[in-house]
């Protein structure tokens, strides 16, 4: 069974380095080689392939070889992870800044009455 936080925290290391997270912008568009991958950056083929097997090691990424080419795609699962974790705080930041909203409110309807 795989586990999920180990996962998750994998995820945001690889999305914290920008390079990675170029990768992922450029497999946004659809599957890529490696070497296609590789072309915009001005680094070494095994440099391209460390960042490649962090972001497959995060769960990001899902790569295949066919014959010499090694194509990579996005993982949705991946993605999915992260999205869900970051929309769960953002519920529970947007319920926090609705009760402060309601604080708010109910001060300056007190405030208001004793005017």
């Amino acid at each position: 069974m795989l586990n999920q936080p180990a996962l998750l925290d994998q995820a945001f290391q690889a999305l914290a380095d920008p390079t990675r997270r170029a990768i992922l912008e450029h497999l946004a568009r659809g599957p890529a080689s490696v070497s296609d991958l590789a072309r915009p950056f001005e680094m070494s083929m095994p440099a391209v392939m460390q960042h490649l097997a962090v972001l497959e090691a995060s769960g990001l990424v899902r790569s295949q070889k066919s014959g010499r080419v090694r194509t990579c795609r996005i993982d949705p699962q991946g993605l999915g992870r992260v999205e869900d974790w970051i929309n769960a705080r953002r519920r529970e930041w947007e319920r926090r800044l609705d009760r402060l909203g309601q604080y708010l409110d109910e001060l300056n309807k007190e405030g208001e009455r004793s005017a």
